[in-house]
């Protein structure tokens, strides 16, 4: 692991972890997609032959992250990056979000509303759904399920129970 002289380059506006991680380009679903820190957009691999790395030849962005397994990387020089890199904390909870009780029992008194990345003002907790292609309906009763506490409190804390899921 090493530090990367490229983390600058990070646009944090195009980064969107919500989408099914599949290659942009071969459109493949595998376990090993990475997410191009610079544009957001997802290519399969990372060695030479890949579309990660050929991306990262071409368009000269070199920070990546492991979807799957949150490690990060310096395309094309293969290295991955230190975890200990305190500027990638805020991407790495947002690859894999995670909650403690004593948060979920926080979001029902929160009150002051934060900034995301764009500077809109949002109360935690709370946020809008991707429209896939009239998908407004199910995003409804998404969002209406999401307000019923024991169901949210479910699905916020199952990614930190194995067994749940």
């Amino acid at each position: 692991s090493s530090s990367c002289p490229y983390l600058d380059t990070i646009n944090r506006t195009l980064l969107d972890f919500d989408f099914e991680p599949s290659c942009s380009i071969t459109l493949e679903s595998s376990p090993h997609i990475y997410g191009c820190l610079v544009c957001g957009k997802f290519f399969r691999g990372k060695g030479k032959q890949t579309p990660a790395y050929t991306h990262s030849v071409e368009e000269g962005h070199c920070v990546y992250v492991h979807l799957t397994k949150g490690t990060f990387w310096c395309l094309p020089d293969g290295y991955e990056i230190d975890k200990t890199e305190p500027s990638l904390q805020d991407i790495r909870l947002a690859l894999h979000p995670t909650f403690t009780n004593n948060q979920i029992q926080t979001l029902d008194t929160q009150k002051e509303l934060v900034r995301d990345l764009f500077g809109r003002r949002y109360l935690p907790g709370y946020v809008g759904l991707n429209n896939l292609n009239k998908t407004d309906y199910l995003n409804c009763v998404v969002q209406a399920l999401g307000h019923v506490r024991p169901l949210r409190d479910f699905f916020l804390l199952a990614p930190n129970d194995d067994n749940v899921i």
